[in-house]
């Protein structure tokens, strides 16, 4: 596949007009980046909370603009009412230039004090992600690591009630602080508003919130942050590709084929914003009946450990359906720390101790995601 070019791309987005103005937007000086990953494209343009709806069909446009240009899968623009602060001049050289108009500075890598950023992720929902995300993030905590935990599913957030939380954050300054249950510090939008209140938001509020609980709460060091994701390969999962340098992704799904051709869409979708992969989990891989022991196959057994072998990825454990996942996780008491002798908490240890052991090598390798100005 041909390079994207920047230049190009700036060359495409000429056509569309500021209405304000009549200028193109990139004369008018309103786009403030271009971020490209592979096919992905991303682009923010000026504009302040005054006129952002009358930007909106701009923003439309310019989005089907770029989705146009070739090479180019998906293209994303948000609206942002950010600029830029101009250089200050150097020492004993006098004013500096007026800074060029359609070269602003790069935006601040995220989370820079985190040593790893996991992301917890399926093709599909239904599939016990969220479990896995807080037990897993849980039992590293438990195992003596500072652990941040995210939940990036704006639309259906479930940590609140998962961690047994319902109350909002503490504001000091400009930043949220984030709350603290099980040995984690966590954020998730279902904070902030009520249990029953929808998420009627488009892709671009979306992405905002997503930026903002990363980079507007104070999380401060932590060896690990676990990333709750949303289901599917839409906007949060390219935000998160695109705005954080993530050191990998866990992939969970349950055995039968359906949900595996899902789990393969996500394995796809993380490759192709170059973000590794560490492994498949397979989650309620069996059951066992607390009465009688004897074990049934629900939803198959082993199809993730066969399909990460085809994709080449590593198969990093079985999770068992056991009612008392569900009733834990219902009660706000992560299983992971309520009966960390069961073997539900056993599993989700095993897998923690494996993930641990993939990304405290890889983070030291990982670096912030380049933005093209």
């Amino acid at each position: 596949m041909a390079e994207i070019s920047q230049e190009a791309l700036r060359a495409a987005l000429c056509a569309v007009k500021d209405p304000a103005s009549g200028q193109d937007i990139v004369s008018a000086g309103l786009l403030e980046s271009i971020e490209v990953r592979d096919s992905l494209v991303q682009a923010t343009l000026l504009t302040d909370r005054a006129h952002a709806a009358a930007m909106e069909p701009v923003r439309r446009e310019a989005e089907a603009v770029l989705c146009g240009q070739p090479g180019v899968t998906n293209a994303t623009v948000i609206l942002t009412a950010h600029r830029p602060q101009p250089a200050a001049p150097a020492a004993g050289r006098g004013p500096a230039a007026p800074a060029a108009k359609h070269a602003p500075a790069a935006k601040p890598a995220l989370l820079p004090e985190v040593k790893a950023i996991v992301a917890v992720a399926s093709g599909k929902g239904g599939v016990g992600k969220s479990t896995v995300a807080v037990n897993l993030a849980v039992s590293l905590a438990r195992q003596g690591h500072t652990v941040g935990l995210l939940d990036a599913d704006i639309y259906g957030p479930s940590l609140p009630r998962m961690l047994g939380l319902n109350r909002k954050p503490e504001v000091r300054g400009d930043r949220m602080i984030p709350l603290q249950a099980w040995g984690l510090s966590c954020m998730s939008i279902g904070f902030l508003v009520d249990e029953e209140t929808p998420m009627i938001w488009r892709g671009p509020m979306v992405m905002g919130a997503l930026e903002q609980m990363m980079g507007q709460v104070a999380w401060g060091k932590l060896d690990i942050l676990v990333v709750d994701m949303p289901p599917g390969t839409g906007d949060a999962q390219l935000t998160m590709a695109q705005r954080v340098a993530l050191t990998g992704a866990v992939i969970v799904s349950t055995p039968q084929d359906i949900a595996l051709i899902d789990a393969r869409r996500g394995v796809r979708m993380f490759e192709k914003t170059q973000v590794p992969v560490l492994g498949l989990v397979e989650n309620m891989s069996f059951f066992c009946c607390p009465n009688c022991g004897h074990r049934s196959d629900i939803f198959g057994h082993g199809g993730a450990k066969a399909e990460a072998a085809r994709l080449g990825t590593e198969f990093l454990g079985e999770i068992p359906l056991l009612l008392d996942i569900r009733t834990a996780a219902d009660a706000g008491q992560p299983i992971a720390a309520a009966a960390p002798d069961s073997e539900a908490a056993k599993a989700y240890d095993a897998l923690a101790r494996r993930v641990w052991d993939k990304v405290s090598g890889a983070a030291v390798r990982s670096g912030p995601r380049i933005v093209i100005e």
